[in-house]
């Protein structure tokens, strides 16, 4: 791995932190970090940012997670709780907590489940897809202003070398082993 050989004139936090355990640790092999530290660091701005954008429609990041999910859950909008813990990657009991408060706002109800009479599903309301498709469009907005900078070409290789190191270390990705 070789340090950004592109790099301005003009260095962000990372090379400041690179640059600081250089000092105090030379032997330290920070190549990597040029990259990690800015995945990082990209990503808690976006995370702030979507929250920004979800707080003007009354949603906290962790609604908007639960909402969307469900929003993309086909024409029903509705799945069980546990099929929606597995794709928040959040405990039962924390699901739970999150459906209920959700419920409370009128955002989601519960059903019973048709597949198992023991179940239930969680469904989106119409305030709640109403409230998930006004979050969806403003996140869209934050998300297109924050890849300005880059131009088609490279969004396009900048989307390519992500796939590539995502698919390699996620170990939720489906065509892993």
């Amino acid at each position: 791995m070789s340090q950004d050989t592109h790099q301005q004139d003009t260095s962000d936090a990372v090379d400041e932190i690179v640059a600081a355990w250089a000092v105090e640790m030379p032997e330290l092999d920070t190549t990597a970090k040029h990259v990690t530290g800015r995945i990082i660091r990209l990503g808690a701005l976006f995370q702030q940012a979507f929250g920004e954008s979800s707080a003007t429609v009354g949603l906290e990041n962790a609604d908007f997670g639960i909402l969307a999910a469900l929003r993309r859950a086909g024409p029903d909008h509705a799945v069980t709780p546990t099929e929606l813990a597995r794709r928040r990657m959040m405990t039962s009991g924390g699901m739970t907590a999150a459906i209920d408060r959700l419920d409370r706002r009128g955002l989601v109800e519960r059903v019973p489940n048709p597949a198992d009479r023991r179940g239930s599903l969680v469904r989106l309301t119409d305030a709640g897809r109403d409230a998930i498709d006004q979050a969806v469009v403003l996140q869209q907005d934050v998300e297109h202003r924050m890849v300005e900078p880059l131009d088609d070409e490279e969004v396009a290789q900048l989307t390519g070398l992500l796939r590539r190191l995502l698919l390699a270390v996620d170990p939720d990705t489906p065509t892993r082993g």
